[in-house]
């Protein structure tokens, strides 16, 4: 689990300096962005629970080690055409994966399951959040595709895995995996949920009262 912790923040790290790319930004603003993108999901998600000290505050290497990998990406990213692809590839593995990881800081708090698996999709979305607000663009939760609906199956699975007696290496690992697979497939194929709409103009019309 700490190799995928790893793995996670580089990748949410990268995807928060390539955004901050887009945005022209300069070498520090991509390390802000990607140094908040990487811890942010598990920060809030600590805060809720009362689980203190927060990750990056006990290990304060992992802020060097996102700062490294939001460099690294913005260099590498020079090298890169397709560099919205990259992009969302990185934002999908980060997702799935700090989905899981916050499912089993969550579990070992003794929480129930239901909060459990919220706090898996708060961990996972949470990051992704803060960058696309830094970065004043219209977050990806908030978009139609399936975004947070897939950090939500994802934390499913994984509980429901390990409460089949499914071994956690073996769960995580199918978890991931099945999360990361939906997720390209909804950027793929435009999955996304129903939009429901309403008619406003009877709003629009009504007379406002003045204060």
């Amino acid at each position: 689990m700490h190799v995928i912790y790893l793995v996670a923040i580089a990748a949410e790290a990268a995807s928060g300096a390539l955004m901050g790319m887009r945005r022209r930004m300069d070498l520090f603003g991509l390390c802000v962005v990607g140094t908040v993108t990487a811890p942010g999901g598990g920060t809030i998600r600590d805060l809720i629970l009362g689980h203190y000290p927060l990750g990056w505050v006990a290990h304060p290497e992992y802020l060097l080690f996102t700062t490294g990998a939001a460099i690294g990406a913005a260099f590498l990213a020079r090298r890169l055409q397709r560099l919205k692809t990259v992009f969302l590839w990185l934002d999908a593995l980060g997702l799935v994966a700090f989905t899981v990881i916050g499912c089993d800081i969550a579990a070992a708090t003794g929480a129930s399951l239901p909060v459990v698996i919220l706090m898996g999709m708060s961990t996972g979305v949470f990051g992704g959040l803060l960058r696309d607000i830094l970065c004043n663009q219209v977050p990806l939760v908030l978009r139609r595709d399936l975004y947070a609906t897939v950090s939500l199956a994802t934390g499913v699975l994984y509980m429901g895995l390990l409460r089949a007696g499914v071994g956690a290496e073996a769960a995580t690992a199918t978890a991931i995996g099945a999360g990361f697979a939906l997720r390209l497939l909804a950027l793929r194929h435009a999955l996304a949920l129903p939009v429901l709409e309403a008619d406003t103009s009877s709003f629009d019309d009504a007379p406002h009262e003045g204060r």
